[in-house]
């Protein structure tokens, strides 16, 4: 079939009838042997004694004894035949797999690239094919394969992996489960030749299976699937309409204004951010009551100057808009889930106390599950 006729990502994504699609379950890991292909195995197993109807589309065991031995009884379909120029190849049936129409099928290496001349270019788009028709889908991926971190793998390893896959893949499973292993366990197992023949594990050794490259690609698929969980239990929490703040993860807020004290609560929050690895954001208030201080060109330039600094140390920064300074920090503090705020006591005249009141007592009366820092410009 001609590059012309195949399905691009958009495409496939979009045909599939989303009421009526299949369950996607990624195992991901982030080397060759952390046992990604033995699990998905072994869930497969686990659904047919549970009485579903499974089978294998594609599964690379590498000749691993182990994962040879988690196959059982499970069917297989055959790969099917495509000719490439003079020779014969094999890939994966997506057609007969549609055909047999199992309840759930278990397919390897999900950012495989298909022979030319298959249906479609990249394996993953089959499996939005088969999960169209209703079929759940549980699937494997190493985590240097997401197209986004495709330089920063390059980084690390010094290898630039040519299989990627679209971030939506990930992002739109259903389930996401890392298959972790310590660097030390991993280097075990290569050692011992399960993971490759022996005459190829001092090389391997060198280059990718070197400590500190395992040690980076694992912190790599931990956080990528905490994000997931962290996006899902945020739709969970929009959905039941939860405001509280849960202390799954900190969230740091640092109110700003237009005072050179800002950059000190900057520096503090940061670091706290950066013992703690958490979220931090650093925002302003654009106060549009007739009773506020309108903002000067030199106002706005250290404002400037606050937002690199904080940007150079790892923050995300914003600028919010309405009548209350309190009531705008409250509303987004909720909205991102922020569990600790660094405000800085403000100088206010009596009567701009007596006109405006005090946004840090605001603050107090209306947050609750958040602590809050109030740093003195002493």
């Amino acid at each position: 079939m001609s590059e012309e006729k195949r399905l691009n990502t958009d495409e496939a994504f979009k045909i599939c009838n989303k009421e009526n699609k299949g369950h996607l379950k990624i195992f991901i890991g982030y080397a060759p042997g952390v046992g990604k292909t033995y699990t998905m195995l072994t869930e497969g197993n686990r659904r047919k004694n549970y009485g579903q109807d499974v089978i294998i589309g594609y599964v690379e065991s590498h000749g691993r004894e182990e994962t040879d031995a988690q196959i059982g009884d499970l069917q297989i379909i055959p790969n099917k035949k495509v000719l490439y120029g003079m020779t014969e190849m094999k890939e994966m049936d997506t057609e007969a797999i549609l055909v047999r129409n199992p309840e759930t099928v278990l397919i390897d290496e999900l950012a495989h690239t298909n022979i030319p001349g298959s249906k479609n270019k990249k394996r993953y788009q089959d499996v939005e094919e088969i999960l169209c028709q209703g079929i759940n889908v549980v699937a494997t991926l190493n985590i240097q394969h997401l197209e986004s971190l495709n330089d920063v793998v390059f980084q690390i390893t010094g290898i630039k992996v040519k299989e990627t896959i679209p971030d939506y893949i990930v992002q739109a499973a259903d389930e996401v489960v890392v298959i972790d292993l310590t660097p030390d366990a991993l280097q075990n197992r290569l050692n011992r030749g399960k993971v490759y023949d022996l005459e190829k594990v001092p090389q391997a050794l060198k280059n990718f299976f070197r400590k500190g490259n395992l040690n980076a690609l694992r912190e790599i698929a931990l956080r990528e699937t905490a994000e997931e969980v962290d996006e899902d239990l945020a739709e969970y929490m929009k959905k039941e309409g939860i405001k509280d703040n849960w202390h799954t993860v900190e969230r740091i807020m640092v109110a700003i204004s237009p005072n050179l004290f800002s950059k000190k609560l900057i520096r503090r929050a940061a670091r706290l951010a950066n013992r703690n690895k958490s979220e931090w954001y650093v925002v302003t208030v654009n106060c549009t009551s007739i009773f506020a201080k309108k903002n000067s060109t030199k106002d706005n330039q250290i404002l400037n100057s606050h937002f690199q600094l904080a940007k150079q140390l790892g923050a995300e920064t914003a600028t919010l808009e309405g009548k209350s300074v309190s009531d705008e920090l409250r509303k987004w503090s909720n909205e991102k889930h922020i569990t600790q705020i660094f405000i800085g006591y403000p100088r206010r005249t009596i009567v701009e106390r007596l006109l405006r009141g005090s946004t840090v007592n605001r603050l107090l009366r209306t947050l609750k599950d958040i602590d809050i820092h109030v740093i003195a410009d002493n």
